[in-house]
């Protein structure tokens, strides 16, 4: 392949930034990582390693390209890509992402019908990822920290997993011995997804595991008080789906649902709450809770460290 100048600086800077994230991957026994995320203007790819295999996303831009110039421009990408990584193109699955406007935007869109499913190691846990069919893969690699911060609090406690997509958070909390997970989402599609997880990692009490399919802003309403011990909350920024009552808007909404789930807790529960807008405020005197605290760096992984675009927070409710 003869490379131009550009792709020569792409070349370069994935392999620096490979042998770094490489090397702490291996050091922390993690197998599915972050690599690139636009760290050039002139490559707006993300790319991830999914143990043996590569998701490869291109935001979308004016690139000016005729169709052949952004083949060949992609083709020499992958290329790159292979040489830096030891992976093959073969096994890389390239998809195109719009840039999330949060506005409107279906986070339960369908893009393909592959239906390709693998099977991942998190911290001795499996987790079916797919590369081709959605718009995220069925596991947020930005919260693996969080994820094991509920796995070491989850012991005996009943746990409520809210807008829980593929349940990752809910297969830690049975792992940490939870006496209860309820996992709750207005995708049957999602909720499936989470209960194949909880199969292959052989959590399969009927009795203990629930999965609720619901409108959560309505489902919270339902619930009585000392309900859980530990509540979950990574919730879209923006849904509009036809399915919900109302549509929901993270900034406008946080407080209600916030203290919606600070009342089903029981006196010293603790609720772990994400969100991917980027300009959130969080809007504390108006939470009934007796401490929120921001723990966005505290549980940044290596492989977003600079890039994260998400704010997490541990919300206590306190003895009152």
């Amino acid at each position: 392949m003869i490379e131009t100048a550009k792709t020569e600086m792409f070349r370069n800077r994935l392999v620096k930034v490979f042998k770094h994230k490489s090397k702490l991957a291996k050091r922390q026994e993690v197998s599915c990582y972050r690599v690139y995320d636009h760290d050039l203007p002139e490559f707006p790819l993300c790319v991830e390693i999914y143990e043996d295999k590569i998701y490869l996303a291109e935001y979308l831009r004016r690139h000016g390209m005729t169709d052949e110039e952004h083949d060949a421009w992609l083709e020499s990408c992958l290329q790159v890509i292979a040489a830096v990584t030891g992976i093959p193109a073969d096994r890389m699955y390239v998809r195109q992402r719009k840039r999330m406007s949060h506005r409107g935007e279906d986070q339960y869109e369908k893009m393909d019908t592959k239906q390709e499913f693998f099977t991942v190691l998190e911290n001795g846990l499996k987790f079916q990822v797919n590369l081709t069919d959605y718009l995220d893969t069925g596991l947020f690699l930005d919260h693996r920290i969080t994820r094991q911060m509920v796995r070491a609090l989850c012991k005996d406690k009943r746990v409520l997993n809210l807008f829980c997509y593929t349940g990752s958070f809910s297969v830690y909390a049975a792992a940490g011995g939870a006496a209860a997970v309820t996992s709750v989402d207005l995708s049957k599609t999602y909720l499936a997804w989470a209960e194949d997880n909880f199969v292959i990692n052989h959590f399969k009490d009927p009795e203990k595991y629930r999965f609720i399919h619901a409108d959560v802003m309505q489902h919270l309403k339902t619930l009585p008080p000392n309900s859980f011990d530990l509540v979950i909350m990574d919730p879209p920024t923006f849904s509009n789906s036809k399915r919900m009552k109302d549509f929901l808007d993270i900034q406008r909404d946080h407080v209600e649902l916030l203290n919606d789930a600070l009342a089903t807790l029981s006196a010293d529960g603790v609720i772990f709450f994400s969100t991917n807008f980027t300009r959130f405020v969080m809007e504390g005197e108006l939470i009934k809770a007796t401490d929120i605290k921001d723990i966005t760096n505290a549980t940044t992984p290596f492989d977003f460290e600079g890039k994260l675009k998400r704010w997490c927070y541990r919300v206590r409710k306190g003895n009152e």
